[in-house]
């Protein structure tokens, strides 16, 4: 299972951690673990290019992690609201064996 985690602070995003396996499907072949990764890399490299927002990010096998230290603009903010939504898509319409979200505050 992928499992997002989405660290808040009074309503503003601080991070989005993503780690595990889908198990959809065999390695190389998983359609969800390919729509996830491409969705939050995706994410990542519009933040970078789109905006002036600082973003630390860092991944590894079946891992991805990324924040923002110095806050964030609407346009970024806009851009992880995109990403949820995707990902929020990509859970209702797979099932919730394959993905979990959840939302932590700090």
């Amino acid at each position: 299972m992928i499992c997002i985690t989405v660290t808040q602070s009074d309503g503003e995003y601080v991070s989005v951690e993503s780690e595990g396996h889908a198990g959809y499907g065999e390695e190389g072949q998983d359609i969800i673990c390919a729509a996830v990764s491409a969705l939050i890399v995706n994410t990542v490299n519009s933040v970078e290019a789109f905006t002036k927002d600082r973003i630390l990010s860092e991944s590894g096998d079946g891992y991805v992690y990324f924040s923002f230290p110095d806050g964030y603009s609407k346009d970024t903010e806009l851009l992880v609201k995109s990403l949820l939504l995707g990902l929020g898509s990509i859970r209702r319409d797979y099932g919730t064996q394959y993905l979990e979200i959840a939302f932590k505050e700090v």
